[in-house]
C-alpha cells in the first residue's frame, strides 16, 4: 500500500466550510466508485478552520501522476470537481491533482 498526504486551502467563510463539509457528508457515488476503479483503496479528508488534509491509501503500483489523470476523465468526476471547487477558491477546471498540494513526509 502506499500512502499520500494533501493539503488544500478552503475559502475563509464559515457558511462556504459547512457547504463543503455537508457535501463530503453525501459525496456521489460515482465519485467514490472511481477512486476505487483507479486504485484509491481509502480516503480521509480532516479540517482545522479553513485548513484541509488528505490522507489517500492507494494499492502498491499507484502512479500519482497517471492515476489521478485518469481519476479526472470518469463519470461526474469533472462535475464534482467544479462543484467543490466554489468552496476551495480554485478553478472549476482544475483537476483535483492541480489544487490538493502534495506534502513530503519528514518522519
Amino acid at each position: 500500500m502506499k500512502r499520500f498526504c494533501q493539503t488544500l486551502e478552503l475559502i475563509n467563510d464559515n457558511n462556504l466550510i459547512s457547504k463543503y463539509i455537508d457535501a463530503h457528508k453525501n459525496v456521489w457515488p460515482e465519485i467514490i466508485e472511481g477512486q476505487r476503479e483507479v486504485g484509491i483503496l481509502d480516503m480521509q479528508i480532516y479540517r482545522k478552520g479553513c485548513h484541509l488534509f488528505m490522507i489517500m491509501d492507494t494499492v502498491d503500483d499507484f502512479d500519482f501522476e497517471k492515476d489521478m489523470a485518469r481519476l479526472a476523465t470518469l463519470p461526474r468526476q469533472a462535475e464534482w470537481e467544479a462543484y467543490v471547487s466554489q468552496f476551495q477558491g480554485c478553478s472549476p477546471d482544475a483537476p483535483s491533482a492541480k489544487k490538493w498540494q502534495l506534502m513530503q513526509r519528514i518522519f
